[in-house]
């Protein structure tokens, strides 16, 4: 019974070893693909932009009447990120900002 445990603990032990090195194996080849380079450039606009517009709809089915504020604050969002030499921080800050006084004015 004890060799029994020992051993299923050794096997699990290994598996686990073997699926967290595989993805380690598999990273230089991949580095050379030209796929591989693609994704990497194209996929984080990607995610946001598919990220952006899922709020954005469910911001402007939940608002109803008042869809112009989730519109308004996104370009304020764009417009300050593009001027102001593409800081993140800022243009978040200063779009939610803009989202929250919009909300809470009208």
């Amino acid at each position: 019974m004890t060799w029994y445990l020992i051993a299923a603990i050794a096997i699990a032990g290994i598996i686990t070893f073997l699926l967290r090195a595989l993805p380690f194996a598999m990273l230089k080849p991949l580095r050379r693909s030209k796929f591989v380079r693609s994704l990497g450039e194209w996929m984080p606009a990607g995610i946001l932009l598919i990220l952006a517009v899922v709020v954005l709809r469910d911001e402007i089915v939940a608002r109803g009447s008042d869809w112009w504020m989730a519109l308004v604050a996104t370009a304020v969002t764009v417009a300050v990120h593009l001027l102001g030499g593409r800081r993140v921080l800022l243009s978040i800050a200063v779009g939610t900002a803009c989202y929250v006084l919009l909300v809470n004015l009208f």
